[in-house]
């Protein structure tokens, strides 16, 4: 886990840099937006220590950006001279906290703390979720097919009712759910639902 800290002041890069990596912390320092903007891989968790007020563009453009592009990072403002309005606009774009300069270290780490569990929590969601797209990407076209339609209608599960609704014959339907329910390593028609809406 990184903590990608973003601050036009050298000085609080510095301090905030080796305050941090005595504690065990690996941090990236950025002198503006467009720098963390450009070097920054979204594969790499972490947090994002961020200044409020930059010249260019500011913290709050680059909270806005980075959710618009669906790029999903926990956000701590730090500021020496944000208001209520921009704390507020902040926390509805879904930031941790706002914190005013000078704060408490041991405040800054609770935050970033809670900022790694967040982001541990996102990595384990997104793994979760590539490793079901990758089982339904073994179905056939037919199996995904039948899938598609429990899926449309819970209710009308039956090989009977799909075998009506595709024109096949319900025998033919009968091995096409046990190949799927093997293939997505599910018991049940209900774990394949509960499995394709996680």
């Amino acid at each position: 886990m990184t903590v990608f800290l973003v601050d036009d002041d050298e000085d609080i890069r510095l301090s905030l840099s080796r305050a941090l990596g005595k504690r065990g912390y690996v941090v990236e320092p950025h002198d503006s937006a467009q720098s963390f903007l450009d070097a920054y891989d979204d594969s790499r968790p972490g947090c994002l220590l961020l200044d409020y007020g930059m010249p260019g563009m500011n913290g709050l453009d680059l909270q806005r950006r980075l959710n618009d592009e669906g790029r999903a990072i926990p956000v701590i403002f730090i500021t020496g001279h944000g208001g209520v309005p921009e704390s507020v606009q902040a926390i509805k774009g879904g930031a941790i906290d706002f914190l005013e300069k000078p704060f408490r270290q041991s405040d800054l780490i609770e935050r970033i703390e809670t900022a790694f569990a967040i982001a541990r929590e996102r990595l384990s969601s997104q793994v979760q979720s590539r490793q079901h797209e990758a089982l339904f990407a073994r179905l056939t076209a037919r199996e995904a097919e039948i899938v598609a339609r429990m899926l449309q209608r819970p209710a009308e599960t039956s090989s009977k009712e799909i075998a009506a609704y595709l024109g096949i014959s319900p025998r033919t339907v009968d091995h096409h759910r046990a190949r799927i329910l093997e293939k997505l390593n599910v018991r049940s028609v209900a774990e394949l639902i509960a499995l394709a809406k996680s």
